[in-house]
C-alpha cells in the first residue's frame, strides 16, 4: 500500500447570503482546496441544499457534501431528494455526510438520533440513491426516479457508532483528535463492523477532522490548543483516558456552571480566554487534540500522522481542517486561513509525501 494524499477540505465559509456562499466556495476552488463542507443547523444557516446547489453552479472541481446532517429534522427520504438534486448539478464531486445530529437537533427540542436510527436512515439512502424500491410500510415501494449515485458516509466517535458506521457506510468521518493511537482504536473499531457484515474493510474509506489553530503566536496557540483537548474530554473523555493524559481540575460541567467558559470548549467566544481556564493542562493535552502552529508546523505534524497511520494500514481519503478560531466572514484578503493553508501548508505536506514515496521506490 503507498502512502495515500488525502483530499484537504474546509468546513468554514461565508454563509451571508446564498450568492456569497457560492463565491466563497469559488475562492476555495481557486485557492486550492479539494473540498468544501457544509453544515445542516436550520436555525443558524441558510438551507443547506440551497446553497450547495448555488454552488455547485459555480464551481467546476471542488467537491462538495454536508458535514453533517441528521435523520431527525429531515426525513431520510427528504435528504436523498436533496443531495441527488445536487448531484445533478455536480456528478461525480457529490458526497452526504450523516450523524446522529447537535445543534440542529438540541436547538429545537429534539433529541439526537440512536445508533439503529442512523443505521436504518443510511440504509434507506443508499437505496433510494442507488434507484432501489425500498420497503417503507407504505402501499408501494418508495423509489426515488431521479437518483444520483452519491456515497453516504457517517461520522462518528463513540465505539458502537464506528462499528455500525463500518458496517453500513461508505466511509467514516472521525473527530477523535489528532493522536495516532486514538486514530488507530477508531480506525479498528470501523474496520470491525465491516467484517461483521462480510465486507471488505479497506474498502470504507477514512476522512478526519480536526481542529487546525493557525496561529503563529505561541503561546496563544497553546492556549487555544489545551481550550480544544477540553471540548474533547467534555463530551468524550474516553480519549484523554486513552493517552492516559490525566486530567487535573475540575470538570468541565463544574467550570461552566461558575459561568467561566460558555457554551463549551470548543465554542467558546474566546477560545485563548478559554484555554487559560484550563491552564493546568499539558501541552501534550493539546498537541494530541488539534494542528497548532504556523504553516511549517501545521504541514509538518499532518505528515506525521500520514505517516504515522501508513504504518498502521491506515489511509486517509479527506482532512478536514477545520479552523481555529472560526475566520470572520467575510474574511477578505491574502491573509485568509481560506487563501493561505492551500498556499502555505498543503503544498509542503503533499512535496514531502511524494519525495518520501519517490525514495521508497528507490
Amino acid at each position: 500500500m503507498k502512502i495515500k494524499i488525502p483530499k484537504f477540505g474546509l468546513n468554514r465559509h461565508n454563509k451571508r447570503s446564498v450568492s456569497e456562499f457560492a463565491a466563497d466556495v469559488l475562492r476555495a476552488e481557486n485557492a486550492g482546496w479539494d473540498c468544501a463542507f457544509l453544515p445542516d443547523s436550520q436555525l443558524s444557516s441558510r438551507d443547506t441544499y440551497v446553497l450547495l446547489a448555488a454552488a455547485a453552479q459555480a464551481t467546476k472541481k471542488i467537491t462538495l457534501g454536508t458535514l453533517l446532517v441528521n435523520p431527525i429534522t429531515r426525513h431520510p427520504s427528504v435528504t436523498a431528494s436533496s443531495i441527488s438534486t445536487v448531484a445533478e448539478l455536480a456528478p461525480n464531486r457529490t458526497v452526504l455526510a450523516m450523524g446522529a445530529g447537535d445543534t440542529s437537533v438540541r436547538l429545537v427540542g429534539l433529541n439526537p438520533a440512536k445508533i439503529k436510527e442512523l443505521e436504518s436512515s443510511v440504509n434507506l439512502i443508499k437505496s433510494l440513491l442507488n434507484g432501489e424500491e425500498v420497503e417503507v410500510g407504505s402501499a408501494l415501494p418508495a423509489y426515488l426516479e431521479f437518483a444520483q449515485k452519491v456515497p453516504v458516509w457517517l461520522a462518528a466517535g463513540g465505539p458502537k457508532t464506528l462499528e455500525m458506521a463500518g458496517a453500513c457506510a461508505d466511509g467514516v468521518f472521525i473527530r477523535v483528535g489528532t493522536h495516532v493511537k486514538n486514530i488507530e482504536i477508531s480506525v479498528n473499531k470501523i474496520r470491525e463492523g465491516a467484517e461483521k457484515v462480510g465486507k471488505n474493510p479497506n474498502n470504507v474509506k477514512i476522512g478526519a477532522v480536526f481542529h487546525t489553530v493557525f496561529s503563529e503566536n505561541e503561546e496563544e496557540a497553546l492556549l487555544m490548543g489545551k481550550s480544544m483537548a477540553a471540548g474533547y474530554y467534555e463530551y468524550s473523555p474516553m480519549l484523554i483516558n486513552n493517552l492516559e493524559l490525566g486530567w487535573n481540575g475540575e470538570h468541565p460541567e463544574e467550570l461552566k456552571s461558575k459561568g467561566l467558559v460558555w457554551p463549551d470548549f470548543h465554542h467558546s467566544k474566546n477560545l485563548v480566554d478559554s484555554g487559560k481556564v484550563v491552564d493546568f493542562l499539558t501541552e501534550m493535552h493539546a498537541d494530541a487534540f488539534c494542528l497548532k502552529g504556523g504553516p511549517n508546523q501545521i504541514a509538518d505534524q499532518l505528515v506525521k500522522i500520514i505517516r504515522d497511520c501508513y504504518e498502521l494500514n491506515i489511509n486517509f481519503e479527506y482532512f478536514v481542517l477545520h479552523p481555529i478560531p472560526n475566520p470572520p466572514m467575510p474574511d477578505f484578503g491574502d491573509q485568509a486561513y481560506i487563501e493561505r493553508i492551500p498556499k502555505e501548508v498543503i503544498p509542503k505536506v503533499k512535496e514531502i509525501l511524494m519525495n518520501i514515496s519517490l525514495t521508497d521506490n528507490l
